[in-house]
């Protein structure tokens, strides 16, 4: 049937998950309204007489084309009319136009059948008496109000009530007498809501804001509509047709002279660090409200839930230039100086706010959170929940507030995409056979432009210290462990069949067999991996570099006692080259790629050139002195990457997360294989260049914010995001944001 956006949908998508989980049989359905995202929300396209099908997944919300994959068959072909036999519309047309010629000639309406005449709308150029209703109440309804709220505002009378009415308003055109009583007193109305029945069983709900600048004249209106409605029935919807309707009376409101701004439902973030990550979580909270958040931000005002329609930010950082910084070009958001360590400081500015997010290190984190607690506010992180913050779990929920970790990439998103995906296969009475997962951020492939095909868009001392933790999986039924000093050495080629054209490596990622636990896999998956992407030939360079010595941490000898020797002369001695210089025996890349392997460094020739291209690229052969704050190689190799390994302007990053899930289904023996994809690249705006990074931590780091302030997320406690209740609607903003999220079912 027809539809409007003002009434309640016949199947939201949410209604539809719900009922195919309890096993509803519903196996297909045709919608001939073709309303698109309308009464039956899940229909977002419209099919053809040639192609007349699609198919939507409601389990794992995905669409499929024609018959091809599962889940529900839906036909939505908007011509169908065009169907009909010609003899049939020729038919109908025959027989109808005797009467239109008819009733088109009447000049006097009064000749017509009564029930012909009641339902003659128009005529002669105006609406007729009983539907002179219609333009009275458009006119306090109208687009100008809807697209400028301030305007009604302004106009609005000193006393306000809001009156709803129900019953049969519009067939029996009780609609007119009410609005007769409004108009004849003195008063005004705006119409806040309207429900009309679509059968003459049904009735019609109106709601209006009734106003008077004399509150005895509010009065005396609403004693004369209490006098025409029902008094058996006042306060209640009624049951059965009747040519009176029922009343219900809100509270007087005196108004005040607040501005539409004032009148907002306003929330505080604080976002307490100032680096990549906060600028992306900043813009995207202080533009709730706006026209810019509009595009992706659909509020959903559900019982429950509270709809946001301002935010505002407050960025803090121990150095107030780095917090301006950030909010520069950020309307809605101010930037403040603080110290986390001073505590009074600390919880003046959590007290100002609804919801902190901790973008500091770790460590800081319970700072935050114990002022969280003493203050009753949320608290949302993008790092591990580690043993010091899940202690806080009851001090939480004695408290009623939510500590939201592991809100930003890894962790983060890999959890939600690996939960909905791990979910909808147990809901279908799946066993993981295996699960496998990979995530890095990379440069984009223009970047990749030298030996490592790798760059760092911060400090590199974190990801070289991560490639040399030990790590340990399962692969098919058998425990893997491998130690830190071979890890570069472990890495495996790997290509994701959607992206051919990305020649990757993955390295074995820390611990993977916690994720058996925490996803709850542990006893049916026979292989559990996580692991770090590179592009291919990371792995053997790195362990090269590593062998050669590029990476102990231990003081060196040639850096000691105040010497400050040249990059050159370091390299030498790492090289066991004493006495030796870049002009003789180690000229070129052939030379050092011989002396590496003459070494035992490596063994095979092609890594051993790549490995002195490295070498030469970070410009470890430059006749240069080394900076004195240098006391070990790996302070040398880290100096040298973050200067030679570094993005320029107009470079961008790649974030790329790849989940593999293998699922058996018993009961009909037959096996899926389940994928999913992100692949996000760094934006630059006005200038301004966001990496795919800060993007992928700090966007959902916000949406976790802005879901504890719109009360979608209820559980209270220490969290992460493994549950449907925070990773369906965080994936749903994710995509609605603007990240790609790519499902696969094969």
């Amino acid at each position: 049937m027809y539809w409007e956006q003002r009434f309640p949908r016949l199947l939201t998508n949410e209604q539809l998950q719900d009922l195919m989980k309890k096993g509803c049989p519903l196996v297909g359905l045709c919608d001939i309204t073709c309303d698109i995202g309308g009464s039956v929300e899940f229909v977002n396209q419209t099919t053809s007489i040639d192609s007349p099908f699609f198919r939507y997944d409601p389990l794992n919300n995905s669409y499929h084309h024609d018959l091809e994959g599962s889940g529900l068959i839906c036909s939505a072909v908007d011509i169908l009319p065009t169907e009909f036999a010609k003899e049939a519309s020729q038919h109908f047309g025959d027989i109808l136009s005797e009467f239109v010629g008819h009733l088109a000639s009447i000049v006097d309406l009064k000749l017509l059948p009564a029930h012909l005449r009641r339902a003659c709308i128009a005529h002669g150029g105006a609406l007729t008496p009983l539907y002179e209703y219609i333009p009275r109440m458009r006119s306090s309804y109208s687009e100008e109000i809807l697209e400028n709220p301030s305007s009604f505002q302004s106009n609005k009378k000193k006393y306000n009530i809001l009156v709803s009415l129900s019953g049969h308003l519009f067939d029996q055109f009780l609609i007119n007498e009410a609005l007769d009583i409004i108009e004849a007193a003195g008063g005004s109305f705006h119409l806040v809501k309207c429900q009309v029945g679509q059968s003459s069983k049904a009735m019609s709900l109106s709601e209006l804001e009734v106003g008077s600048d004399d509150k005895d004249v509010l009065d005396q209106i609403i004693d004369s509509l209490t006098s025409i409605a029902n008094p058996d029935v006042r306060g209640r919807l009624l049951t059965k047709e009747t040519n009176k309707f029922s009343l219900i009376v809100g509270k007087v409101q005196e108004n005040s002279t607040k501005t539409e701004n004032d009148m907002k439902r306003k929330a505080g973030v604080l976002i307490l660090g100032a680096g990549r990550v906060c600028q992306p979580a900043a813009e995207l909270l202080a533009s709730i409200g706006s026209a810019s958040s509009r595009q992706w931000y659909k509020p959903c005002p559900k019982d429950g839930f509270e709809e946001l329609n301002d935010v505002h930010v407050i960025v803090a950082s121990l150095y107030l230039k780095d917090a301006e910084e950030i909010i520069e070009g950020i309307p809605n958001a101010t930037a403040v100086q603080l110290d986390v360590q001073d505590h009074v400081s600390l919880c003046n500015y959590i007290s100002q706010v609804d919801v902190v997010i901790s973008l500091l290190p770790p460590s800081c984190h319970i700072i935050v959170a114990n002022a969280c607690l003493e203050l009753r506010r949320d608290l949302v992180t993008a790092s591990y929940v580690d043993h010091s913050m899940s202690t806080l779990d009851e001090k939480a929920k004695n408290a009623g507030i939510t500590i939201l970790g592991e809100m930003g990439l890894d962790p983060g998103i890999d959890h939600m995409m690996a939960m909905k995906m791990i979910n909808h296969a147990h809901v279908r009475k799946g066993r993981i056979k295996s699960f496998n997962s990979y995530c890095g951020g990379l440069p984009s492939p223009a970047a990749a432009n030298n030996p490592l095909a790798y760059k760092f868009s911060w400090n590199p001392a974190g990801a070289i210290r991560a490639g040399r933790n030990p790590a340990t999986y399962r692969s098919q039924g058998e425990i893997v462990h491998v130690d830190g000093e071979n890890l570069y050495d472990s890495a495996v080629r790997f290509r994701i069949p959607d992206l051919p054209a990305f020649a990757l490596e993955c390295l074995p990622n820390r611990n993977s067999l916690v994720y058996g636990d925490l996803y709850g896999i542990a006893d049916e998956a026979s292989t559990i991996f996580r692991g770090t992407l590179r592009y291919e030939g990371f792995g053997e360079i790195m362990g090269t570099l590593a062998r050669i010595g590029l990476f102990n941490t231990e003081p060196n000898p040639v850096l000691k006692d105040g010497k400050r020797p040249t990059f050159g002369t370091f390299l030498l001695a790492l090289l066991k080259t004493e006495g030796g210089d870049f002009s003789g025996p180690l000229k070129g890349e052939e030379s050092i790629a011989e002396r590496i392997i003459k070494l035992g460094y490596c063994i095979d020739q092609g890594t051993a050139l790549k490995a002195a291209k490295t070498i030469i690229f970070l410009g470890l052969r430059e006749q240069t002195e080394i900076p004195i704050s240098c006391k070990s190689a790996f302070d040398v190799s880290c100096l040298r990457m973050e200067e030679r390994l570094a993005y320029t302007g107009s470079e961008q990053d790649m974030v790329l997360l790849h989940h593999e899930v293998e699922v058996d289904f018993p009961d009909d023996q037959h096996t899926e294989r389940h994928t999913g994809t992100l692949l996000e690249f760094g934006k630059t705006k006005n200038g301004r260049t966001t990496t795919a990074m800060a993007l992928t931590v700090g966007i959902p780091a916000a949406i976790g914010a802005l879901l504890i302030l719109e009360k979608k997320i209820k559980t209270k406690g220490v969290l992460r995001p493994l549950e449907p209740e925070v990773y369906v609607p965080a994936l749903d903003s994710l995509q609605a944001y603007g990240f790609k999220l790519m499902e696969k079912i094969e």
